[in-house]
């Protein structure tokens, strides 16, 4: 019920002035205390001079952001230049041969960047999962894949493997994770789709097309073997109307996004703070709400930049390659929760759908959702902090279908019916509030550290009880529902499309 309930005008207005002026007042106390502590000793390795005429330090603790707009800025826009201009070469000339262009120039650049071991190395991988999938069983190509994904997560393979590539540099580590792991899940899609289609006799050129495309090569994000295939085996690709325009909208907001990001690490020290709990302990409850929400938004941005950069690249290709993620604060629901959808489709494809069916059995689900979670775990590479967010967010998905299987009971049910609609969706949202910190708190754990979440829970659920701890939940309410609002709005505007589409 509510869920396609419109609320009234000044409701809706008042929950956007609080919004609103909640997220002013968390930002001002968020720019103070970074002020006050850019001159700190524990700021100094992360903190270093930014814009000098105006007197503004940076915030460079996120490693990999550094590294991808300074030292190797130049190697990635040359790289995906070059992988742009030969493709566009060749769809002019011979477009029937694009993806042995995007297969090869792929290679070369991962021989180029890692070395020649590093690219025989997953070259092995390719074939043996290959020869896996002759064979044609389902079971015997997940699990060499899954023990191919262990052996560059743990030790001492991992350490051997790595020795494989050549040089030292400061993504080295970075890199050679990511083209390794994505390596793996793509020849393992590449695997289970064989198994599931014995009739198409997918070659192992197609393996390799498939997993040297370079510009999904190291950060991804993973398309199935299916959808790529299909997309890049087109004889004479055809853009749909409007397409150009929408890659260079998409472009536009990639640089606007690394611009904004820039700019905000000059005035918001939100990264390094977190390290300093003694200074973190003595911000107002409202900046340290803001810090710990400001977190996971910056986090889904860093996926966005990279998602929408290489998708630009992509759908430029003729491709249309998984979306970035659903940004962080329209998500209040675990189901929904995720900061890589080509990974979140991978896993709901091969393990979560296939376990779990409708996802309305309590059993089932839970089965499904421990599988899927193990496999994410060995993704991330297993460790302590990584297996406690795994059976956090677990739980979290678990735990939205004990409630709706409890919410459907005669008692709860009856109640419901008797409120409104538009009370139903107000209740809801409140539950949606609640369930919105447990998403922060739960990642929290992971993009930060244990200790920064431990001082956000005291702060905001035991010594902050109940003045910050109702007042926080009030605005987060206020924030579910305009994404409620906003997702029933495009709910209805696409239910009128379906309908003029329709027949006469």
């Amino acid at each position: 019920m509510g869920i396609k309930t419109a609320l009234p005008a000044a409701e809706l207005g008042l929950y956007s002035l609080v919004l609103s002026g909640a997220l002013a007042y968390a930002g001002r106390g968020l720019l103070e205390a970074s002020q006050d502590g850019a001159h700190r000793k524990s700021f100094r390795e992360s903190v270093r001079p930014g814009w000098e005429y105006i007197g503004r330090k940076m915030d460079v603790a996120d490693f990999e952001w550094v590294m991808w707009f300074t030292s190797f800025r130049n190697v990635i826009v040359f790289a995906l230049s070059g992988h742009v201009l030969f493709a566009k070469l060749c769809t002019m000339v011979a477009p029937q041969l694009r993806s042995w262009v995007y297969a090869v120039y792929g290679a070369l650049a991962v021989a180029g960047t890692m070395g020649p071991w590093y690219l025989l190395l997953l070259l092995g991988h390719c074939v043996g999962l290959y020869v896996a999938s002759l064979l044609g069983q389902s079971w015997l190509c997940l699990g060499l894949g899954l023990a191919s994904l262990a052996s560059f997560k743990m030790d001492p393979l991992i350490s051997w493997q790595s020795g494989f590539v050549t040089g030292t540099f400061d993504l080295r580590e970075v890199l050679f994770q990511g083209g390794s792991g994505f390596t793996v899940l793509r020849c393992t899609s590449f695997a289970l789709e064989s198994c599931a289609h014995p009739d198409r006799r997918y070659s192992l050129a197609d393996l390799l097309k498939y997993n040297f495309y370079l510009p999904f090569f190291f950060f991804g994000p993973i398309m199935t073997f299916d959808r790529f295939h299909t997309q890049v085996s087109q004889a004479e690709p055809v853009r749909p109307e409007g397409e150009l325009w929408r890659i260079r909208a998409q472009a536009g907001l990639s640089v606007v996004a690394i611009m904004a990001v820039d700019i905000f690490f000059h005035f918001f020290y939100i990264l390094t703070i977190p390290g300093d709990l003694k200074f973190a302990n003595r911000l107002p409850d409202s900046a340290l709400a803001g810090l710990a929400y400001s977190n996971l938004v910056y986090d889904w941005v860093k996926a966005a930049v990279l998602f929408g950069v290489v998708n630009t690249v992509a759908r430029l290709d003729h491709l249309d390659p998984p979306q970035p993620p659903k940004c962080i604060t329209a998500l209040y629901v675990f189901g929904e929760t995720h900061f890589d959808r080509g990974i979140n489709d991978w896993l709901c494809k091969y393990v979560y759908d296939h376990i779990g069916g409708e996802h309305s059995q309590v059993i089932p689900e839970l089965g499904a959702s421990v599988a899927t979670f193990a496999i994410t775990t060995l993704w991330l590479g297993p460790c302590d902090i990584v297996y406690l967010w795994s059976f956090l967010n677990c739980f979290g998905l678990n735990f939205e279908l004990w409630v709706q299987k409890l919410a459907e009971l005669g008692p709860l049910a009856r109640t419901e019916a008797s409120l409104s609609e538009q009370m139903s969706r107000r209740v809801r949202a409140l539950f949606g509030a609640v369930n919105f910190w447990a998403i922060i708190m739960y990642n929290l754990v992971s993009l930060n550290s244990l200790e920064f979440t431990e001082l956000v829970a005291r702060r905001l659920l035991l010594t902050g009880f109940p003045q910050t701890t109702l007042a926080v939940l009030f605005v987060t309410y206020c924030g579910v529902q305009l994404v409620k609002e906003r997702e029933r709005t495009l709910a209805l505007e696409e239910e009128k499309k379906q309908d003029k589409e329709k027949p006469e």
